[in-house]
């Protein structure tokens, strides 16, 4: 069955801008008639040829352009907002604004690393938890996290459990093997905690990369496995690649929006050097066939190098590429993870015992393919300090990050380059540490004393409540509806619009004379806001008093039932254990 998500009726709601209906953009290379494919759920009508060809436009990847994002330079005529909050991360939603667009840095917790290695096989090969891809998950049938990670480097896969994130216990799943699940050495895996399996034994996902002897031929790029429990796998399903050679670290991840498995393929061929091909498939199983993969993203110039006297002289010279890149779904986009690599090469680390620099770099995508990266500056960066259990090589699960109320929760793997012995080491003393966010708190849109407005294109909707997420404890918030050609709804008028202060990530917009916009649903409207001394981070149209979003929640949480919410203000806030 398709995902209810992922499509929404044409009739009596949208008006398209070309004969396609939805966003008239063509991908690179592509013309706007050939734009007859998928129409998603916001409005934006892909391509008929999908995945685009980037490639083949003899542009990419010879060159280190920025990633083109056809729908914003195209945005659909009436824009859908009956998935999910609707952040203000990008110029989509937005016609017309003098608002000011901040971007927002993560709090690193107090108490990091939160998971260090402690057992035998943790403590051997390197000293380390890491998560490689692994995967951090919320599992609403145990009420608790299920982190999967390699105890040491290349050491066996194995599970840990926390209600919190935050204090973590190693379940004993079998007499011989502990917490351990796979107990084979392999180079890296990428573990999916699939919530909405289509059948019961595919309820983990797992792909592994066999290195060297233990890759049976040269297109063998390792295995997918499946378990409904972690205990008992499937046979393996051999990840196969014979028309282009595939690097190690490769990854996937769930897009629902479509209701595909996303491929995230790495290699390292070519003037880019490290970076990554896309393949999807409806079957996880059958996905497996990555020979007809295109070209997907890079680094590109707006990645700077490392600062000379930042880190060791060796990094300094080495150009910016992508090591690896994973998203979730959040909300009404996809969120993805450039792991971006800085230096030293893999010899020069080695020989120095020094531990490469990797730093985490937003994404947001909308279409699930084309990235928008407008803030370059590290989202997580390693401290460069030597002594500090995340000094460089930063890395996220599959997964990325959870959802607690008020707060998004990212954890994160860090490595300080030291053995259990203190020995330097290029990939030792791997440890698992948080960072927090506000809810939806990526970027804001921020007005001063100085009454600022935001305007945004034509939207439809289904629900009745309009809420918002906004911080103006000393400043106030005003909206109206308006219609599609700017002319103010009655009662839902600036005038009678009951101003917000406060900082609240759920909050719920009224007027005097009503709240319900039930009389609107399938109309096309515009929301015009007025800000003063406060910042705007997102809104939503709400079914009932609830706040429920109806969109996703990455990794999940406390008080979801799964990746959708669908209880909203009863969702539970993060306050960790004592």
């Amino acid at each position: 069955m398709r995902n209810p998500h992922q499509v929404f009726s044409l009739a009596g709601c949208l008006i398209a801008a070309g004969p396609t209906g939805g966003s008239a953009f063509a991908a690179p290379g592509q013309t706007g008639d050939q734009n007859a494919g998928e129409l998603l759920y916001n409005g934006i009508r892909l391509p008929a040829i999908w995945p685009p060809r980037l490639e083949e436009d003899n542009v990419r990847p010879a060159v280190r352009e920025p990633m083109p994002v056809p729908y914003l330079t195209h945005p659909p005529a009436v824009i859908r907002v009956d998935v999910g909050r609707q952040l203000l991360v990008d110029d989509f939603l937005i016609e017309r604004t003098d608002l000011k667009r901040t971007f927002h840095d993560p709090e690193r917790y107090d108490g990091n690393p939160v998971f260090k290695p402690e057992t035998r096989d943790e403590l051997g090969g390197g000293a380390g938890v890491p998560t490689n891809h692994g995967g951090i998950f919320f599992d609403p049938r145990v009420q608790a996290f299920k982190m999967f990670y390699n105890a040491s480097t290349r050491g066996p896969l194995s599970l840990a459990t926390s209600p919190d994130l935050i204090h973590w216990t190693r379940p004993k799943l079998t007499a011989e093997n502990d917490n351990v699940l796979i107990r084979r050495s392999v180079q890296d895996n990428c573990v999916w905690l699939d919530l909405d399996p289509t059948h019961r034994d595919e309820r983990i996902k797992v792909s592994e990369y066999l290195r060297g002897k233990a890759s049976p031929s040269p297109e063998r790029w390792g295995n997918f496995f499946t378990s409904p429990d972690g205990l008992n796998w499937s046979d393996p399903i051999p990840v196969i690649g014979k028309t282009f050679r595939t690097g190690d670290y490769c990854s996937f991840f769930k897009n629902p929006f479509r209701d595909v498995w996303v491929y995230s393929i790495k290699r390292q061929a070519g003037p880019l050097g490290r970076h990554r091909y896309y393949h999807e498939s409806v079957d996880f199983r059958r996905g497996a066939d990555w020979n007809n993969a295109v070209f997907w993203t890079g680094a590109d110039r707006l990645d700077d190098p490392e600062p000379e006297g930042s880190y060791h002289p060796a990094a300094h010279a080495h150009g910016c590429q992508l090591y690896s890149l994973n998203a979730v779904a959040y909300e009404s986009l996809m969120i993805g993870m450039y792991q971006i690599l800085r230096g030293p090469r893999n010899p020069e680390a080695a020989a120095l015992k020094l531990t490469k620099l990797t730093d985490l770099s937003m994404a947001f995508s909308r279409d699930g393919f084309h990235w928008d990266r407008p803030n370059r500056k590290s989202f997580l960066a390693g401290t460069r300090q030597d002594g500090d259990w995340d000094r460089a090589y930063l890395r996220v699960a599959a997964g990325v990050f959870a959802v607690f109320g008020d707060k998004l929760v990212f954890p994160y793997t860090g490595y300080s380059g030291y053995t259990a012995e203190g020995i330097p080491r290029a990939s030792a003393g791997a440890s698992i540490g948080l960072a927090t966010l506000r809810r939806d708190g990526f970027a804001s849109m921020d007005g001063g004393p100085k009454m600022g407005t935001l305007t945004t294109r034509p939207l439809s909707f289904s629900g009745k409540r309009l809420f918002i997420n906004a911080d103006a404890p000393r400043g106030r918030l005003r909206v109206e509806v308006r219609d599609r050609d700017g002319n103010p709804i009655a009662p839902f008028t600036l005038a009678n619009s009951i101003p917000f202060s406060g900082d609240r990530t759920l909050e719920a917009m009224r007027w005097k004379g009503g709240a319900d916009l039930s009389a609107l649903a399938g109309k096309q409207v515009r929301l015009h806001f007025e800000v003063t001394n406060g910042s705007l981070y997102s809104f939503w149209i709400s079914r009932d008093d609830t706040g429920r979003s109806d969109g996703y929640v990455a990794a999940g949480g406390p008080g979801y039932n799964g990746v959708v919410d669908t209880v909203g203000r009863a969702a539970p806030d993060w306050r960790p254990l004592d």
